[in-house]
């Protein structure tokens, strides 16, 4: 993995390009990530990969914790890791621990020994070395290493311990490490300027390839999350790239830019398309007015519409005008929200295509 910084705005916000090894092209940051459930998104499969913006998707977010209720590390190794096993050798993967969809860390069970997350199977405590096996199993991209997330209401003894724990289980997951790709340093501190910057200046001193961000979307208000992304960022070193985890509004993803923030694993998407919304303000030039909201429309406002909704139920035009995406070019909103009644799984597929 190689990034370069290419532009600066007059405050932090920045532009610049990451390359990764098995994808030819780089990619243009700020990007977001694309979630998936064990190494595939939720509602496209392969073969329509290519159909999504390229190469805005071809980094994928991936959790290493999907794998415990299935396939075991040796086996995923034997295979040849995570890119052959999904079948995508040429996209990228990025392995956070923490998944705001399907593995929520539980702060209250995480002790000195490991990390513990809320799973589908069950709740878990990842110790450092079984997460390193998993990763070197995996051999993604990018990986971030282990952290003691806490949400906003901790004591501040405990945010203390949570910055302890996470430091050092990133000097244990770096000696521990044979898995190649570029190695993240989780950075946390809660909702304390002061806890953050410690821990920005203790994983700024390791050998780190970039850094990643958490301990967000936990409790703490907008109003002073830039306080706290800003007292990250002035310290970490520029040439080195930036993932946060819990932004997942536009608005606070829009935060995390103006801070320097380069990368972005974001569940927003996943959750509007499970519940059958699709966006409508501008994206690549598209003309929409995203000004022009009705109060008595209760199937859109301004940046979305709510597909589900009665009124599009004889609606025989695109989601977007002159959009281009195949949705827009092969399909009604009426269409789209007779798939959503019937509770068809093609109107997932076709609301997550939309660009």
């Amino acid at each position: 993995m190689k990034f370069a910084v290419k532009a600066w705005s007059n405050g932090r916000a920045r532009t610049g390009l990451l390359h990764l090894g098995n994808y030819p092209n780089p990619i243009e940051t700020p990007a977001l990530l694309l979630p998936t459930r064990k190494g595939l998104p939720y509602f496209i499969s392969p073969d329509l990969l290519p159909s999504l913006p390229s190469p805005d998707s071809h980094l994928l977010q991936v959790c290493p914790l999907h794998f415990l209720e299935g396939l075991s590390p040796k086996t995923i190794s034997k295979v040849g890791g995570l890119h052959q096993m999904v079948g995508l050798p040429e996209y990228g993967f990025a392995a956070v621990a923490r998944d705001s969809v399907q593995c929520l860390p539980e702060c209250n069970s995480t002790n000195k020994v490991g990390a513990s997350f809320e799973t589908p199977c069950g709740r878990l405590l990842i110790k450092p070395a079984d997460y390193v096996e998993m990763i070197s199993s995996m051999k993604p991209n990018i990986w971030a290493t282990l952290a003691d997330e806490v949400p906003a209401w901790v004591s501040d003894k405990r945010n203390k311990t949570s910055v302890d724990r996470t430091v050092r289980w990133l000097d244990e997951c770096i000696a521990l490490s044979s898995a190649g790709g570029a190695v993240f340093g989780s950075i946390v501190g809660g909702p304390s300027v002061e806890e953050r910057e410690r821990c920005t200046q203790e994983v700024a001193r390791r050998n780190v390839s970039g850094y990643w961000i958490g301990g967000f979307g936990l409790g703490e208000s907008m109003d002073e999350r830039p306080a706290l992304l800003n007292a990250v960022t002035a310290i970490l070193q520029e040439e080195k790239p930036r993932l946060v985890c819990g932004l997942g509004l536009p608005e606070e993803v829009l935060q995390g830019v103006a801070a320097g923030i380069d990368l972005f694993d974001s569940e927003y998407i996943y959750h509007l398309t499970l519940e059958g919304f699709a966006l409508t303000f501008p994206l690549g030039g598209v003309g929409v007015n995203v000004f022009s909201f009705d109060p008595n429309n209760l199937g859109s406002d301004r940046s979305k519409i709510n597909l589900r909704a009665t009124i599009y139920r004889k609606d025989t035009s695109p989601v977007v005008e002159n959009c281009s995406c195949y949705t827009c070019q092969n399909h009604t909103k009426a269409y789209i929200n007779h798939l959503l009644n019937v509770h068809e799984m093609l109107a997932q597929i076709l609301l997550e295509m939309r660009p």
